[in-house]
């Protein structure tokens, strides 16, 4: 629901509003229905409005508490603000907008920034208090909205999105090498880095309060994911009745709205068990479809295009179904958008999401998407089960950073960058910061096969998880949408993360026949002979969802590029990649993208994770250090 972006001279020298308006504009995607700038000396706060509630003008930011006391701007839905609004006018609050953003001020001024951790919702606030001459920002216990910042000791420079801090005159954009090695490492980045030198992600569930006198910028965690929690004396039945509870009501609080509200809908049980609810809760859903022009695919990825099981659910709920058909040539003229949008190179091949918010928002301002419930209910058994009968916890690092090393192993990494740049990586660094989302939580246990998929559970929502919230925000807010994550609702986590690993996963018995002296493809075959997970869900949505879904093999959201990399795009990769104009050439060794480039189209290696990975971040540089317009 909008942008926020905003300087703060800790020096008290005045913010010069052109500047701040600056930030707003370039955010104005975010955000095309208003904007809002608050300049006061050294504070300046600047916000756009993608208007979901309240639409009047009494809903515009920046926002003032009624005591003067607080000013905010906020980014996101508050799905219990409604109950909070009514506690505080039990106190003798009152309101004159039917905003989550009013609440939020009041909130602040009956009981300061621990308001925060009562939030239900997806949010990230910056909120300056004139008593205390602070600046605190915050953002939700998962991380569904991006919030980022930089700090050089003297000047505090935040946004929603990166390309609002590097319009500040004193910001010069250069590469952090420790996210360059992490994501050629990951394709993600783990640690609150960015590719821009010196700017920074907030974490999830945290706070940090900024005054005159501060150094740095200190981070307050306030919540973390526990699975080490589980019930184990909670029945299969009894987990069962629990997610479908807390799934309906998740679902349903998550569609308020003043405007209408839709959701995607592919093949899968996730996005059709949040269609299933909505449905339900509106005369008529409209929801959305992405698919694929298979003509010349071959493999595996035949299977790819999800229209059919989607037009089958679209037709048992009665839907208003709308569907894109992305092609091979769709890639080149999408590309530099999406890259200019997502900044922050994270997870996956991700136009095909570019493209299906955009043809929804066509038709709504909000929509609700299915990510989450893999990470909460276990939908990737075959990640588990290859670090399952992981003997200690060094065995278990061992074996599951290499399952982790989704791009170039370290022992690559020489080959992959020019001789400039791997003078400047660690190339021990990404095991560091592997380790490191483990060692955060001394919570964990590694002594039982359950152990570990605790841990890979954790691991996964922790930093797979954010990858695919950030990319789903990005991409959905480039097109003026809201995306809503029913799953990631607060009282649906507490209860998942109770649930047993035994209700999630089916096989865990039969996984401890395998040997652990089988050959790497011998586990790999048991390993899809056991492929189950989600059981709890997919128990739970049975009175939702036609038979066929439930059993349906887990599928992601991916477009058949194996296939058109050795096609129809194959020069446009060469010639990106390989040619006289090619930027990333100064980080990335030509001679080793020729050889990942001959081994996927000549010898059948799929590579396919790694040349996007070589096309996104070409367009990083030509955008970001080159200054190449895309618009």
């Amino acid at each position: 629901m909008c942008g926020i972006a905003g300087v703060y001279n800790l020096n008290r020298q005045p913010v010069a509003k052109q500047h701040v308006q600056r930030m707003a504009d370039v955010l104005a995607h975010r955000g095309p229905d208003s904007d809002g700038v608050y300049v006061d000396e050294q504070i300046g706060l600047a916000h756009r409005r993608l208007a979901i509630l309240d639409t009047s003008s009494l809903g515009a930011q920046p926002m003032a508490s009624k005591n003067d006391e607080w000013v905010i701007v906020f980014n996101g839905c508050i799905y219990n603000f409604k109950e909070l609004r009514e506690e505080l006018q039990q106190q003798g609050y009152s309101f004159v907008s039917r905003t989550d953003t009013e609440v939020i001020a009041e909130g602040l001024s009956a009981y300061g920034p621990d308001f925060f951790q009562r939030l239900n919702g997806m949010f990230a606030i910056a909120a300056w208090n004139k008593k205390q001459q602070c600046l605190y920002m915050s953002r939700d216990r998962f991380g569904i909205k991006p919030l980022y910042y930089w700090f050089n000791g003297r000047t505090l420079v935040f946004g929603s999105e990166i390309k609002a801090i590097i319009t500040h005159p004193d910001y010069q954009i250069g590469v952090d090498y420790a996210a360059l090695n992490q994501y050629f490492s990951f394709q993600n980045v783990f640690s609150y880095n960015t590719l821009f030198q010196g700017v920074t992600m907030l974490p999830p569930a945290n706070t940090v309060v900024i005054n005159a006198d501060s150094t740095y910028v200190k981070h307050h965690s306030w919540w973390d994911y526990d699975f080490t929690k589980a019930d184990n004396n909670m029945g299969f039945e009894d987990a069962v009745q629990l997610t479908k509870s807390a799934f309906e009501t998740s679902v349903h609080r998550q569609m308020v709205a003043d405007v209408p509200v839709g959701s995607y809908l592919s093949g899968g049980m996730d996005s059709g068990s949040v269609t299933a609810i909505a449905s339900s809760h509106t005369d008529r859903l409209t929801t959305f479809t992405a698919g694929f022009d298979m003509s010349e695919v071959t493999g595996v990825e035949a299977n790819y295009d999800e229209r059919r099981d989607a037009e089958l659910m679209a037709n048992y709920f009665k839907t208003e179904h709308y569907e894109q058909v992305i092609n091979a040539g769709d890639l080149s003229w999408s590309l530099p958008r999406v890259i200019y949008h997502l900044e922050d190179l994270r997870v996956g091949m991700c136009y095909p999401n570019y493209y299906i918010s955009r043809l929804a928002s066509k038709f709504v301002k909000v929509c609700l998407q299915g990510t989450g419930g893999d990470e909460l209910f276990g939908g990737y058994p075959w990640r588990y089960y290859s670090v399952y009968q992981s003997l200690d916890q060094q065995a278990f690092f061992d074996n599951y950073y290499s399952f982790w090393q989704r791009l170039v192993p370290d022992n690559d990494k020489q080959k992959l960058f020019t001789a400039d740049t791997y003078r400047k990586v660690d190339i021990a660094e990404p095991r560091s910061v592997f380790e490191r989302v483990f060692t955060f939580n001394d919570k964990l246990q590694y002594d039982t096969p359950e152990h570990h998929i605790e841990n890979s559970l954790y691991f996964e929502i922790k930093t797979f998880l954010p990858g695919l919230l950030l990319v789903g925000d990005k991409l959905s807010m480039a097109n003026g949408l809201e995306e809503r994550f029913p799953f990631m609702d607060n009282d649906l986590v507490d209860m998942a993360m109770k649930i047993p690993v035994k209700h999630k996963l089916g096989n865990l018995e039969m996984m401890k026949r395998v040997n652990e002296n089988d050959t790497l493809n011998e586990k790999k075959r048991a390993y899809k002979e056991y492929d189950d997970g989600k059981n709890v869900l997919r128990k739970a949505m049975m009175s939702f969802l036609p038979e066929k879904i439930i059993n349906r093999k887990k599928q992601g959201f991916s477009a058949p590029d194996e296939s058109w990399y050795r096609g129809e795009n194959a020069d446009y990769i060469k010639d990106l990649l390989l040619g006289k104009k090619t930027v990333s050439a100064d980080f990335i060794n030509p001679s080793y993208i020729e050889h990942i480039i001959k081994e996927h189209t000549e010898k059948g290696v799929n590579h396919r994770l790694l040349l996007w990975s070589f096309l996104s971040f070409e367009w990083w540089c030509r955008i970001y250090l080159n200054n190449e317009k895309v618009y």
